[in-house]
């Protein structure tokens, strides 16, 4: 048998691999690179989901000759992240401060798993997309830990 390989005993509890407090969440955001701030994208808004969908439009999947890439309806952006009980706060966005234009985006939305005999609350993440004009500054890290404690303040582990 391989070692890495688990064997679940009698002993061990199902459910949170590790369990936190909310309290011991950090309540400030993370820090971005000067010149950028931290938004809450309402899908609900007009103008706030037209610049979502032009974003993830000319940023998000595409080939390395850029001839595919996805095209998500405001439609569809609407449906895949107000799901039921959805958290407005876990649509995250970066915005330049001096003229407030979307340059990033992560998303969690909230989702119920069940595993044998319990269900768990969990978050899943989606959408992690910055603009071509500023994957050098490495905002993908700072928008994964941004959206987990967004999440994690909302007690979903």
């Amino acid at each position: 048998m391989p070692k890495n390989l688990a064997i679940t005993t009698a002993e061990e509890k199902e459910g949170e691999i590790e369990h936190r407090e909310a309290k011991d969440v950090p309540k400030e955001p993370y820090s971005l690179p000067a010149g950028f701030e931290w938004t809450t994208i309402d899908i609900q808004d007009e103008e706030q989901v037209k610049e979502l969908y032009e974003l993830l439009r000319d940023n998000y999947v595409e080939d390395s000759e850029g001839t595919f890439r996805f095209d998500y309806p405001i439609e569809f952006i609407r449906w895949a992240l107000g799901v039921p009980g959805y958290n407005k706060e876990w649509h995250v966005g970066v915005r330049v401060s001096k003229t407030k234009k979307l340059y990033a985006f992560i998303s969690g939305t909230p989702v119920k798993m069940n595993i044998n005999t319990q269900t768990v609350k969990a978050a899943e993440v989606n959408y992690l997309c910055a603009s071509k004009k500023l994957r050098e500054k490495r905002l993908a890290p700072v928008l994964i830990k941004e959206v987990t404690r967004r999440i994690n303040l909302s007690g979903v582990w």
